[in-house]
């Protein structure tokens, strides 16, 4: 029907005539492919299973291997010794049994909803002053880089994560208020003393996988491409890259995944899961960790690696061919508004729309694929509100990566909640949107004086994706 309408208001303006306001009308219309967010490796399901699909275009080898990786993400792995000894070797310290744990069908984890709550996916990681000699950040002396929360029967836990939130209202200029949760953290039961003197607290969650293996694909010049590090457009974004150390080429290289694009590539990012977030050892990190005085060559473990090499590299094809989920309604005249708002609050400066992935990839079928993923792979500075104040190799205390948003509008679906940014304080995309400072300010701001229908229809295109 508003297409019919919108018809004879055309024919009424051919014949009486425009006006200068009419004269700027611009139609909306979707771009062509605009659906296909992942390129070839887009799945055409937004159903609570929307971000666990692989890639139809594996080959018959890559699709074995995904359905064995996909086993290995989803299972529990127990103590050692056990009789399930592909499986064996959990600990001795963890944060949790299984990855899928924390990225429950794929998706996002959520923060405690109140202190005492398990949690479902959040973790801290723990440094202090200094830079390691790969350019990271000090762990802890005691505790490690990330605080395991359980540990196997015998050792004693390292420590309990706690939280209490702090309200925040925030007013649209319309009047509308909304009250968004500042989490404030503390760490409770050390089990091995104290932490270091200034010791900070970097919380993090588990975030959805799908489009790894796509990000991956991106030319490092094309994420370049997107960086103006001292701003020289004065836009007043200044996104720049992170570079990390890569274990494997023993060299720096850019970061392009973790919420601080701390980790260079897929395979370190899943070999970093599997030892901080389970404690099982790889090829990558072979090490336990434990304590000082713990003698962790005294409790048994699943091998050495606990992973085999070829199950570890199934797992990192398993997270490298999710597929991403197609838009819905992205032809719909309030979808198509909310994306013009979206560019016209300059979101798109740092959530870049469309990209092309390079011309060669282990997957082949990856290869030269216009993707949607809304982001830049870069670190911009978020304001202090959002500061963890935790430096992460080049990210300071209060720079983060841009996260992907496609998908962001299924993760009720996929997961029962609607908890965004780095540690899930967000309850809602709203909330998301208003926490956003330092180089996002101005957005913010904009954002703040829409009208109901304008931030109606900015959901509506942000639910789209």
């Amino acid at each position: 029907m508003k297409k019919i309408i919108c018809s004879l208001a055309c024919i009424a303006l051919i014949v009486t005539g425009c006006s200068k306001n009419d004269e700027d009308y611009v139609s909306l219309a979707p771009e062509e492919g605009e659906q296909y967010s992942g390129g070839v490796a887009t799945v055409n399901n937004a159903t609570e299973e929307a971000f666990g699909f692989a890639y139809t275009g594996l080959t018959s080898d890559q699709a074995t291997d995904f359905g064995v990786g996909n086993s290995f993400f989803r299972q529990t792995w127990v103590s050692a010794p056990s009789s399930t000894t592909a499986r064996d070797g959990l600990g001795p310290f963890y944060n949790a049994v299984a990855c899928a744990s924390c990225h429950f069908k794929d998706g996002r984890g959520r923060p405690p909803m109140y202190d005492g709550e398990l949690g479902r996916g959040l973790l801290i990681r723990l440094s202090t002053s200094g830079i390691n000699p790969h350019g990271g950040s000090m762990p802890d002396p005691v505790y490690g880089g990330q605080l395991q929360d359980n540990a196997i029967l015998g050792p004693t836990i390292k420590g309990q994560i706690g939280i209490t939130y702090q309200i925040i209202t925030e007013t649209f200029a319309d009047g509308t208020t909304v009250e968004l949760q500042k989490p404030i953290y503390t760490i409770n039961n050390l089990g091995y003393g104290p932490l270091a003197s200034g010791v900070m607290f970097s919380p993090r969650i588990a975030n959805q996988i799908i489009g790894l293996g796509l990000l991956e694909a991106v030319p490092e010049a094309t994420i370049l491409g997107f960086a103006d590090e001292f701003d020289s457009d004065g836009d007043g974004i200044s996104g720049r890259p992170n570079y990390v150390y890569d274990v494997l080429s023993d060299s720096q290289k850019m970061g392009r995944f973790g919420w601080k694009a701390n980790q260079p590539n897929i395979k370190q990012q899943v070999a970093g899961a599997l030892s901080g977030d389970m404690g099982i050892t790889s090829y990558i990190f072979p090490d336990e960790n434990c304590p000082p005085g713990v003698d962790c060559n005294s409790i048994p473990n699943g091998g050495s690696p606990e992973i085999t090499d070829i199950s570890f590299d199934r797992m990192v094809l398993y997270s490298s061919a999710l597929a991403v989920p197609i838009r819905r309604n992205y032809d719909d005249e309030a979808v198509l508004r909310g994306k013009q708002i979206f560019g016209d609050l300059n979101c798109i400066a740092c959530h870049k729309p469309k990209m092309q992935t390079g011309s060669s990839y282990i997957i082949s079928g990856y290869a030269n694929q216009t993707i949607r993923p809304y982001t830049d792979l870069l670190l911009h500075d978020m304001g202090p509100e959002l500061a963890d104040n935790a430096p992460d190799y080049l990210a300071t205390g209060s720079e983060w990566r841009t996260p992907p948003l496609w998908g962001i509008g299924l993760v009720q679906t996929v997961n029962g909640h609607t908890n965004f940014m780095h540690d899930g304080r967000a309850r809602n995309i709203t909330e998301a949107i208003l926490w956003h400072g330092g180089e996002a300010q101005a957005s913010k701001n904009k954002f703040k004086e829409l009208s109901a229908s304008e931030r109606e229809d900015l959901l509506k295109f942000l639910n789209s994706l």
